[in-house]
């Protein structure tokens, strides 16, 4: 069975076109054109701003004309991730869908649903002729997954409804009204090269399968962090033996939990039976710890061909220590909603470029002072580095229980399926916050169906909740009470 002949099929046929798109962040020139020629082929009043956001606007069907205005809006860009073993150019090649009896899925990399399945849906209602609505206004913004700067770029004005719809949520039946700040930090380290003993043993320490996952959505699941235990093993090793780390990796968007790091280092000859029985007593220890939610890890310390370099002794313990003593994982929980990550950091990546270690991080909050509080925990800890940088960052989405949209909602899910929505708010970052700031009357609630495991080439979606999800936006846009 293809994708294309799933229900509702018009949905389907959208969504496996874009899997046939290249669209990582910051390239999304492909996906920005389709949208374009979509829009102006369906004979449809189709702009795009000077970033590439698109709105793509449908008068009302007959008889709809009373109804509000209602903006639906998805972000255009994926997280790129793969296994190692993937042979796969995220720039060129399209996205291998498989069906697993009730889910889709990628081969070896990530799905795209997120946010793909909300441009899909728009699309859908867009090329629509039996769907009643009033005005629709589908807005496509760029550049989500690394910085938000779609969203942050829109203009006052661009589109004119005040009720929004934000199609970015990964569970059915529960229905999102405010969600986390975030911002990123970054430190570097300058180094330089020596020169290594050509008769020393040389490895490689290689971390790879870990789940990952979302750093906002899947932060509190207690998902080992690549980073981390590659640091551990490697800071451990340092104080005992003369340890030289010639190359050192992991990680690579700041919104996902690392699932592979990767090390090459040496030590003296004499140590090499000493370093491989510590680390048989390092893989115990994780078992111990991961044993029972890593399920697929890979942890490998393997002999490797001699190197010529490393990095300076003093600048590689600098390093280490930097991602030791970086904190990763939950910060603190909401005290208003229960189960609500409130504070977080996730240690994202591990980069050497132009003779500079890069560490990039991201933190998230629903407090703006929390979000401050832990910005500067992870900039204390980085001041040991040579230069540390904050990003911009982007605000919150306040939840507000009292919205008339939220009110709407809750009561077409309940004449559609007989029971009552979940409300919560997520602590994954939404462009929500960013609209809000532009347009303080909007009023917005975000949903979407089922996905997991977002942001690794484990993502899947759950077929069945894409016709729900379908079902629900049709009758709020059909029935959505007139002002």
């Amino acid at each position: 069975m293809n994708i294309t002949d799933l229900k509702p099929s018009l949905v389907w046929k959208y969504f496996d076109e874009i899997t046939k798109i290249p669209r990582p962040s910051k390239k999304e020139e492909k996906i920005v054109d389709y949208l374009v020629k979509t829009g102006k082929a369906l004979g449809l009043d189709t702009k795009r701003d000077n970033v590439g956001n698109v709105l793509i606007t449908k008068a009302a069907t007959p008889g709809k004309e009373h109804l509000p205005t209602i903006v639906l809006q998805s972000h255009v860009d994926m997280v790129c991730e793969k296994d190692n073993s993937t042979n796969h150019n995220f720039d060129t090649d399209p996205i291998k869908t498989i069906i697993d009896g009730e889910w889709i899925k990628a081969d070896g990399t990530t799905l795209g649903a997120d946010n793909g399945i909300g441009v899909a849906a728009e699309l859908a209602l867009l090329a629509s002729t039996d769907v009643e609505h009033g005005k629709i206004e589908c807005l496509f913004t760029i550049d989500e997954e690394t910085g938000l700067t779609g969203a942050s770029a829109i203009q006052p004005g661009f589109f004119t409804g005040n009720i929004l719809l934000n199609l970015d949520s990964e569970d059915e039946g529960e229905i999102f009204i405010g969600c986390a700040g975030g911002a990123d930090t970054t430190a570097s380290f300058n180094y330089q090269l020596e020169p290594v003993p050509q008769d020393w043993f040389f490895f490689k320490l290689n971390i790879t399968k870990l789940n990952g996952g979302h750093s906002g959505c899947d932060i509190h699941r207690g998902h080992a962090n690549a980073n981390k235990l590659l640091a551990r093993f490697l800071w451990q090793s340092v104080k005992k033996y003369d340890l030289l780390i010639c190359s050192i990796t992991g990680g690579n968007l700041r919104n996902a939990i690392p699932r592979e790091a990767v090390a090459l280092a040496a030590v003296p000859a004499d140590d090499r039976e000493k370093i491989r029985a510590d680390f048989n007593i390092f893989l115990q220890e994780i078992e111990t710890e991961y044993g029972k939610i890593e399920l697929n890890r890979i942890i490998t310390l393997e002999t490797e061909s001699p190197h010529p370099y490393a990095i300076d002794p003093i600048a590689a313990t600098r390093v280490l220590n930097t991602l030791y003593a970086c904190p990763h994982g939950v910060i603190a929980m909401s005290h208003d909603i229960p189960g609500l990550v409130e504070t977080s950091t996730n240690l994202a990546s591990v980069k050497m470029i132009d003779n500079k270690v890069a560490i990039g991080t991201s933190q998230r909050s629903s407090i703006e002072s929390a979000k401050k509080d832990v910005l500067q925990m992870v900039e204390s800890v980085f001041m040991l580095a040579d230069r540390v940088t904050h990003g911009s960052g982007y605000p919150g989405w306040k939840p507000n229980r009292n919205s008339a949209v939220l009110q709407a909602a809750i009561q077409t899910y309940i004449q559609l399926f007989g029971v009552e929505p979940h409300v919560k708010a997520i602590h994954a970052g939404l462009e929500c916050g960013l609209f809000l700031s532009k347009y303080p009357e909007l009023d917005m609630i975000s949903f979407g169906p089922t996905l997991r495991e977002v942001h690794s080439p484990n993502e899947r979606m759950h077929i069945p909740s894409v016709e729900k999800f379908w079902n629900f936006l049709l009758e709020m846009l059909k029935n959505y009470p007139a002002k």
